[in-house]
């Protein structure tokens, strides 16, 4: 299954074979700041559930008139919790193949601007929610558009910026959704999330809809997907799936579901787990790791793509694979109890098992030529989607087998790095080669 590293280079021109229009100044920092401000208000929208699930579910509880008087239990917020992530894990997989598609056919800006006006809708509609059905089924549709964008803004700047500008574009990009945690982190830190007031966190999730029309007005198109389409049938869908791409296809899409399994399946729980273990008589708690895992994500995701550049993209896919089991040991194995050590356990989680976000804008757009590129990525990064979607589906099944024990769970799930570690070498190494045309 190994590709060797001129195969598709073999097969399409590079960025050095033909000259391409300079980018102005202007036209840099939009695109950079379309990408970024996206994918942050994208972070935001995924952030916002895992702090308002607790209390939202627990109202939601009460108002249920048959349950009345009745304490809410542990596995009902489990329950729930699983199945609202998983519709959003679908929704965001269809989405990454919506949007990707979109962006090959019409253009990436246009392509983005659907993608955030979809996210930003119809998270603020979360908001009239009354029942865990109905926050499923929006949240499922607002992962559509959240899906989407990460393409598309990786796309856009690794297309328009020079090439030795790639690993700290991919950083900023990594870095920006990690951002967007913090910021609703030091929210639920100003201002506890409660079962009385966690609605309004979702109006604050309806913002970036006004993001659009600067994107749209301002930000210039990528000459370079121009010129690559230009008097071209584009069928990206069969491309990337037949040969030469096929197999770089199915190893990017190894490479993002790794990640995204243990982000999804258990990282993502951290901020529950500590309100279980703080107990809730400390709201602040979870807003505190909340914010501890954002802010070591941030770190992390400008580290990975720097250290691809300095050592190989294989070789820091390699690492990161490593330092991530061993930070998952450590929290899991030896933090049963809230406290210093437990927020210094999970620092250690939030940089390393994030840091891939950081390494996947700079390696992904590195496999695939330009006519085909923000299909490929929505594909590859949002397939995993689909298989984390599939366990945290049946999260309420997998917490029963450790005894709704998040460290069991989270210690079992970690192993899949592993995984990682040995597929990373079937890859091409991409460090000093251009992007391909």
């Amino acid at each position: 299954m190994t590709i060797a590293p001129d195969t598709v280079h073999a097969t399409v021109t590079t960025n050095e074979a033909r000259p391409h229009p300079k980018a102005t100044k202007r036209a840099l920092v939009l695109t950079l700041l379309a990408a970024f401000l996206g994918w942050m208000f994208d972070g935001m929208e995924m952030g916002i559930f895992s702090l308002i699930a607790g209390p939202a579910f627990r109202e939601m509880w009460q108002l249920a008139p048959q349950n009345a008087g009745i304490p809410v239990p542990e596995n009902f917020i489990q329950y729930w919790m699983g199945i609202v992530t998983a519709a959003f894990l679908f929704g965001a997989a269809a989405g990454g193949l919506l949007f990707g598609w979109l962006g090959d056919r019409i253009g990436r800006v246009r392509a983005m601007t659907l993608s955030i006006l979809f996210y930003s809708v119809f998270t603020g509609l979360c908001y009239f929610a009354q029942q865990p059905w109905q926050m499923a089924s929006l949240r499922f549709i607002a992962a559509l558009g959240m899906g989407g964008e990460w393409s598309l803004g990786v796309a856009l700047v690794m297309e328009v910026w020079p090439s030795k500008f790639r690993p700290l574009m991919a950083g900023f990009i990594g870095a920006a959704a990690n951002a967007g945690f913090l910021i609703v982190g030091f929210i639920g830190a100003i201002w506890p999330i409660t079962s009385d007031s966690w609605r309004w966190m979702l109006i604050i999730g309806a913002a970036p809809a006004l993001l659009t029309f600067v994107i749209r007005i301002f930000v210039p198109e990528s000459e370079r997907w121009k010129e690559a389409v230009q008097g071209k049938k584009i069928q990206p869908l069969r491309e990337i799936f037949s040969p030469p791409l096929l197999s770089r296809t199915l190893l990017a899409t190894l490479f993002s579901t790794i990640p995204l399994i243990v982000t999804w399946g258990i990282v993502q729980w951290i901020p529950l787990w500590t309100e279980q273990l703080a107990g809730i008589d400390q709201p602040k708690a979870k807003a505190y790791s909340h914010s501890v895992l954002a802010i070591t994500a941030i770190l992390g995701s400008l580290a990975a793509p720097l250290l691809g550049q300095k050592i190989g993209r294989r070789p820091a896919y390699f690492s990161m694979c490593l330092l991530s089991v061993i930070s998952a040991y450590i929290l899991f194995f030896h933090t049963p109890a809230y406290g210093p050590m437990f927020m210094v356990a999970v620092a250690f989680v939030g940089f390393f098992a994030t840091s891939f976000f950081g390494w996947l804008p700079l390696y992904l757009p590195e496999l695939f030529p330009t006519s085909v590129r923000a299909t490929a990525q929505g594909v590859a990064f949002n397939s995993g989607r689909i298989i984390a979607a599939i366990g945290v589906f049946n999260m309420g099944a997998i917490m029963a087998f450790f005894d709704s024990s998040y460290a069991k769970a989270g210690l079992a799930i970690s192993m899949v790095y592993v995984l990682g570690m040995f597929i990373i070498w079937l890859a091409p190494e991409t460090k000093g080669k251009p992007l391909p045309e």
